[in-house]
Formats: structure tokens, C-alpha cells, sequence
């Protein structure tokens, strides 16, 4: 009787054996299957473009000081109308000048006054000029020292009053530029391809990059250089 019983258990044994074989034969083929159809490549492709600014803004500032409130606030207005013919004198229109209010301070209401200023009240004034005829700005720019022939001292060095140029034509160049630097990133996986004795297959994944605003160098900010890097992921085939 044992020895009956033991025969069908040994014959179980034996299959669970070649089942177990065979199905670790198949997951491993699996893997590799797996692993062969996943070859990829990832390639980045650039794309770059200078342009010129299209708008430009222009603070105008100066200080002033006097010990009578009211001295002061005269003293400003007939700064602003000073500037405001200068900018009129080169073009511009009362639509690209703005004036803001005058930022005063009192030195006697100041917690750290030594005593020692030489005015009682100081004041900041700022025309603004913004304008999308750049090439203007840049010119009158390099006649700004008749403002000071004029008696009115600019903050040149303050950079809160430096010009600011922009370029905002980004949406004419996106599509034109995401297709340059889509044709740039297959060219770099064609050529990795190749080298590997592969062939670039399909698309697997793409990521488009940030598109990027900056000057070309700190001496001309009027013209700006236009970046963006596409990530292009490619299957690969023998």
C-alpha cells in the first residue's frame, strides 16, 4: 500500500519540477525580450536666435532737497517739465511719458538722524518712458546730459532707475524654434545611432524645454538671444 501511494506523489513531484522549469525559462525569455524592445536613446536638441528688443523701458530719476516742504514739491514740478520737454524734443508723446509721485522724506521724523543732513526734507522723482520705439530710447539716451546742463542731476547709477528692454514676440517664434530644436535632437540620435550600429526608431517620449529670454551680453541688453532645448527620448533598432 505505501509503496502504491508513493508512486503518484513521486510523478506529481516530477511535473511540478518540469512546470516550475519551464515557467522560469519563459519569464526569463520575457525579461530579455523586455529589455530588448526598451532600447532607447535619450537626445537633446538646441535651438537658439538672437533678436532685437521690442519695448523699452526708461526711469528717468533724480533727487532733490530743500527745508521747505513747499520749496520742494515746486523744485520737482518744474524738473518734471524740464524732462518731459526733453522727451518731447526727441519724439516721444505724452502716451510713452509717465510721471509718478514723489517719494519724500522728512529727516526729523527718521529714527537713526544724526543732525547732519544738509535738508530737512529729500525727495525722489521718476518720468517713465515706456515706449516700443526702442532705437529712440537708445538715441536720446546719449543726450542725457543736457538734462544735467539743465540743472537736474540723474541717478544714473541707481539700479532701480536702470532701462529695461524687452523682447515680447515670443509666440511668432515658439513653433518655428520647437521645430528647429525637435530636427536638432533627431539629428544627435541618428548620429548615436549609428555609431551603435542601431537605427533610431519611434518617438517614446518628448519633453520641451523652458523657453529662455536673455541678453546677448551686458553691453547691448537691446538685443536678446532666444533659447530652448527639446528631450527627445528614441526607441532603438537593430
Amino acid at each position: 500500500m505505501r509503496s502504491s501511494a508513493r508512486f503518484p506523489a513521486i510523478i506529481l513531484g516530477g511535473c511540478l519540477i518540469v512546470a516550475f522549469g519551464l515557467l522560469g525559462y519563459q519569464l526569463a525569455d520575457g525579461l530579455i525580450t523586455f529589455k530588448q524592445m526598451n532600447r532607447t536613446v535619450v537626445a537633446k536638441g538646441l535651438a537658439e536666435k538672437e533678436v532685437p528688443a521690442d519695448v523699452a523701458i526708461w526711469p528717468i530719476r533724480f533727487r532733490e532737497g530743500a527745508n521747505d516742504l513747499g520749496t520742494l514739491v515746486k523744485d520737482i514740478q518744474i524738473k518734471n517739465d524740464k524732462i518731459v520737454t526733453f522727451l518731447h524734443d526727441r519724439g516721444f508723446t505724452d502716451q510713452d511719458i509717465s510721471i509718478n509721485p514723489p517719494a519724500i522724506t522728512d529727516s526729523e521724523t527718521l529714527n537713526y538722524n544724526t543732525g547732519q543732513n544738509k535738508f530737512r526734507y529729500t525727495a525722489e522723482s521718476d518720468v517713465t518712458v515706456y515706449t516700443t520705439n526702442v532705437d529712440r530710447v537708445r538715441q536720446a539716451r546719449q543726450e542725457i546730459l543736457e538734462l544735467a546742463a539743465a540743472g537736474i542731476a540723474i541717478a544714473s547709477n541707481d539700479y532701480e532707475a536702470r532701462t529695461e528692454y524687452l523682447f515680447t514676440g515670443l509666440n511668432t517664434l515658439k513653433p518655428a524654434m520647437i521645430e528647429e530644436a525637435t530636427r536638432n535632437a533627431r539629428e544627435v540620435g541618428e548620429k548615436f545611432a549609428q555609431d551603435s550600429d542601431s537605427r533610431l526608431g519611434k518617438i517614446k517620449s518628448a519633453r520641451q524645454g523652458v523657453f529662455q529670454i536673455t541678453d546677448r551680453d551686458k553691453n547691448t541688453p537691446y538685443i536678446k538671444k532666444v533659447r530652448v532645448i527639446s528631450t527627445i527620448e528614441y526607441y532603438l533598432t537593430d
